[in-house]
């Protein structure tokens, strides 16, 4: 095989650090907070999985891309991360099913990366540091440009960002002839959510984040889905308000992740920026009601304050992160709504907690039956 050289590209943190790698051939700079994923596998459903929108991508495995990409295995219709930071770029793949190489795919989509970086010093300065705004350089701007440019990068904090990759258009979802109707509030939707609830008996339809409520209402929906997405939730103060409206309503709802944290403020409960956020499919979460452990897939940066929700009469925690005790899991105590900090249809990562699927569907048919009995 011919060696070929590559450029050099620099990654450079907000706070001077740099560290020196190679392009994988795509020349520009791209900038957004530098975060970590520890999964072993799943970088395409992480890379078009819109939570990430606006964050430059750390993969911890060393080998990224050796099993090229299908175009079954997205979780939207574009990739979301920012840029790639990673060991080890395969430009060759080895899987039956795979349709292209990720060069080819990063090339449609004009994605900076950078490679043959020392991950591990990376993810070890992350961690010691904290998450903070990064760039990716990969032609030969000079650093003392890239500073000022990079200071001009807003922080993830007070951010906003469900708006940018939030449907326009309402759709639908499964089979129109389903048992149950859900409206979905679209903040960053996930697709593998969504073929978790139509195989459970579910017709969906997924609004745009700042649909007003009666538009979800004249759905006539069984109940309502609060998704994931990216950003600090607290400048969402209209997705809030139908959150709140959504819980009045005395449907059932479901909230992941984003939607897990609009329900906290929606009770009043405040949200806030984690020094490092958890990615990953190893996660550890007790499960309160069962006394049961549950390896979770995780992808959040923002947490509910746990002591404001334990002394909240409405609210009751539900799980809790092993590692750092954070909320991972919640529901009110009056109205049949919970929420997770944490991914259950886990694309990718462990099935050990698709069970909550099925408690939001026991909810639902419970709301029925108890309409029907009115």
């Amino acid at each position: 095989m011919k060696y070929n050289t590559r450029p050099q590209a620099i990654l450079l943190l907000a706070d001077g650090t740099i560290f020196y790698g190679k392009s994988i051939g795509i020349s520009g700079k791209t900038f957004g907070e530098v975060c970590f994923n520890t999964g072993m596998t799943g970088y395409q459903e992480i890379f078009t999985d819109p939570s990430y929108f606006g964050q430059i991508m750390v993969t911890t495995n060393p080998h990224i891309g050796n099993y090229g990409v299908n175009t079954n295995e997205v979780e939207s219709n574009k990739i979301m991360i920012a840029g790639l930071v990673c060991k080890n770029f395969s430009f060759n793949h080895s899987r039956p099913d795979s349709e292209s190489n990720l060069l080819e795919y990063f090339e449609k989509q004009n994605l900076i990366c950078i490679s043959d970086i020392d991950t591990r010093a990376l993810v070890s300065y992350i961690r010691d540091n904290g998450a903070q705004n990064a760039v990716i350089c990969t032609d030969g701007t000079s650093i003392d440009e890239l500073k000022q440019q990079l200071a001009t990068v807003p922080d993830m904090k007070g951010l906003e960002l469900a708006s940018k990759v939030s449907t326009t258009i309402s759709y639908f979802f499964g089979n129109e002839n389903a048992n149950y109707k859900i409206a979905a509030l679209d903040l960053g939707i996930k697709t593998n959510i969504l073929r978790n609830l139509a195989k459970r008996d579910c017709y969906i339809k997924v609004f745009p984040y700042d649909t007003p409520f009666q538009q979800l209402k004249d759905f006539n929906p069984d109940g309502y889905f609060l998704s994931n997405g990216p950003g600090d939730p607290e400048p969402l103060s209209q997705v809030i308000t139908t959150a709140q409206e959504m819980i009045n309503s005395d449907k059932p709802v479901f909230g992941i992740c984003l939607g897990h944290q609009i329900i906290g403020l929606a009770n009043g409960v405040s949200t806030y920026k984690m020094f490092n956020g958890h990615r990953g499919i190893n996660h550890p979460v007790m499960n309160i009601l069962t006394g049961k452990g549950e390896i979770t897939s995780q992808n959040h940066g923002f947490a509910v304050n746990r002591d404001e929700l334990e002394k909240n009469p409405d609210l009751e925690i539900t799980h809790y992160h092993i590692n750092d005790n954070t909320v991972a899991g919640m529901r009110m105590k009056s109205k049949p709504c919970f929420s997770v900090q944490y991914h259950p249809e886990a694309s990718p990562g462990p099935h050990d907690s698709e069970y909550l699927f099925n408690d939001f569907i026991t909810n639902i048919k419970n709301s029925k039956q108890l309409e029907e009995a009115q």
